[in-house]
């Protein structure tokens, strides 16, 4: 069968393979769509959009939870020839002003939630439709759908997309500044799903969950596009508290998450063996979770475990590990990966010990999402394995790592000189630091701009030592090194917002707001702990030293950080240059802590 090159047509091979066949669920499965269904939707969508004049070139923005509507609108706009994207449910009327306006849409298919916003945004939108309730002044779906003419040529329309064309604009969280709109083709992405799926195979009838936002690139590719390449099944979750009811109703084959993911679930494994009330099934627990940390720790050691030692893990898997699988809704994962940020050795050395590998990717919307992976069984912890076939490399003089290959975006949306910055003769200027050992496997260090070089001289990765003590508390949210030019480090920490209110009901605190969490003597001392904990796993010259807990929540897209969790280190240098300041005072300041005495 000829491999397809176009999201459309990967979708009509697709759709072919079992019409009756699940392709999109709600939790539960209240909701579903066949892949039949499915297809009949998106001819109908598609002819709806033609008959709005929208043709390939044009852009259409969807704006919506993780649902099952969301699917046949993406799809359908995909057939009707034109780009299409989503956009932040955070983003303020402002924000969507400069990306409407940068993608030049005139559509926008949304929650009825959205549609007051849409409109303060000032864009000239032709046609909201709203995919949930009737808006004066809007289409529901099923008016969109009527729209379709008689002379609508569904086959040539959706044939008539090339690869060169347009498939999606990601819009960058950018740590300074608008957004970049990276312009991804459909060649860029028929190579990305293709090369991903020769690394990490993906069948029809693969189970995953859609929970990061739609207009997160990774979202796109591991649910929607792979999705449509290969014929997974996704259930949907428009909450993240859902997550937990959503791993064990999909039981996924495929998974992934962001690392702080990955941390939580790892706190609540520990969590409940800790808690767990009959003495001898405590201790069962815990002698198995003793003895997945030794294959843990000889993995991350680069050893193997003796016959012995591996008996007894194949035991403990047997009578206890297995089952914590299934209680967390993963025991039925061919493969599992983390991307987005670094994440500590120790969780991935925790779960490996539990029986989830987990393959850590590295990529970026640039290089249409994932440029690097291991393949099952192959993974070097500590490492983001090697770059995808087809793709080659080359370290600058400056340690920046450059990458070149047919995953490299086309350029910034209108955005000349930013594209030129970005690509020079075919290149991909990262902005990472990478090394590459002699196997090929990858090692990121940090962004380029971000490396920290305190008073002594000595370069810190501030990712490494932020990822390192949040592994070691789940109540931090949020935590920005301060140590640039400056003798030792500290810490601005913010707590998880997730969190506050179990805590506070876990020591009965009446009050879980921000402010009253980090004046509480017992929170902070657990913080103290948790951040001695992490200094332990870093050289002397990076451990955290001072800290200080702000009373806030950083939402996504705030002062502090973007709408994907990275760090504004500019603005929150300038926003919180006195406490700061108190850090670094010579006597011990009110509201500045240490870290717990070992």
């Amino acid at each position: 069968m000829t491999k397809p090159n176009t999201s459309p047509a990967a979708f009509q091979q697709t759709a072919a393979i079992d019409p009756e066949a699940v392709a999109v669920r709600s939790v539960g499965g209240q909701q579903s769509l066949t892949w039949g269904e499915y297809a009949r939707q998106v001819r109908a969508v598609a002819g709806g959009l033609q008959a709005l004049g929208v043709g390939r070139g044009d852009t259409v923005a969807l704006m919506m939870a993780n649902r099952v509507e969301f699917y046949p609108l993406e799809v359908g706009a995909q057939h009707s020839g034109a780009t299409s994207f989503s956009v932040y449910n955070t983003l303020s009327p402002q924000q969507l002003n400069y990306v409407f306006t940068n993608a030049g849409n005139r559509i926008v298919l949304c929650e009825a939630q959205y549609v007051d916003r849409i409109r303060a945004s000032g864009v000239p939108i032709e046609t909201i439709v709203c995919v949930d309730r009737a808006v004066p002044g809007t289409l529901s779906v099923a008016q969109l759908t009527s729209l379709v003419r008689q002379d609508f040529d569904f086959e040539a329309t959706w044939q008539a997309v090339t690869p060169q064309d347009i498939v999606t604009l990601c819009y960058t969280s950018g740590t300074t500044g608008n957004p970049k709109g990276v312009e991804i083709s459909h060649a860029n992405l028929a190579f990305e799903c293709q090369a991903y799926a020769s690394v990490m195979p993906v069948v029809f009838g693969d189970r995953i969950t859609s929970y990061l936002p739609t207009a997160h690139m990774a979202d796109r590719v591991t649910n929607l596009y792979l999705h449509e390449y290969y014929g997974s099944q996704i259930t949907t979750v428009p909450d993240r508290t859902q997550l937990p009811a959503a791993l064990i109703d999909a039981r996924p084959t495929i998974w992934g998450a962001v690392p702080r993911v990955w941390e939580k679930l790892k706190a609540a494994v520990e969590f409940s063996v800790a808690n767990e009330a009959d003495p001898q099934r405590r201790a069962g627990l815990e002698w198995a979770l003793e003895v997945a940390g030794r294959k843990a720790a000889a993995q991350l050691a680069g050893a193997v475990l003796d016959d012995v030692q591996a008996a007894e893990w194949a035991h403990a898997d047997e009578l206890v590990l297995s089952k914590l699988r299934a209680k967390l809704g993963l025991d039925q994962l061919k493969w599992a990966l983390s991307g987005a940020a670094p994440i500590p050795a120790e969780t991935l050395g925790f779960f490996f010990g539990l029986g989830i590998p987990i393959s850590e990717v590295w990529g970026m919307s640039e290089l249409t999402c994932v440029a690097s992976v291991s393949p099952p069984g192959q993974a070097r912890l500590g490492t983001v394995g090697k770059l995808l076939p087809g793709l080659e490399s080359k370290i600058a003089e400056d340690g920046e790592f450059l990458v070149r290959g047919p995953l490299v975006m086309r350029e910034y949306r209108q955005e000349p000189q930013k594209t030129a910055d970005a690509l020079d003769d075919g290149w991909l200027c990262t902005g990472d630091i990478i090394t590459e050992d002699a196997d090929g496997y990858l090692r990121v260090i940090d962004r380029k701009k971000e490396i920290i070089i305190n008073s002594g001289g000595k370069n810190m990765s501030p990712a490494n030592i932020e990822n390192t003590i949040k592994a070691a508390t789940p109540l931090i949210g949020a935590l920005a090194t301060i140590g640039d030019r400056r003798a030792y480090n500290t810490a601005l920490i913010v707590l998880d917002a997730e969190s506050a209110e179990p805590y506070a009901a876990q020591h009965g605190l009446t009050d879980a707001s921000a402010p009253a969490l980090a004046a509480d003597k017992g929170l902070i001392a657990e913080i103290a702990r948790g951040v001695a904990a992490g200094n332990a796993h870093l050289s002397r010259v990076e451990q955290i030293k001072r800290f200080t807990i702000l009373p806030a929540f950083w939402e996504p897209g705030g002062d502090e950080v973007t709408l994907t969790m990275k760090l504004r280190r500019n603005p929150i240098a300038e926003k919180y240059a006195a406490e700061i300041e108190n850090m670094y005072a010579p006597v011990l300041a009110d509201g500045v802590h240490e870290p717990a005495a070992e």
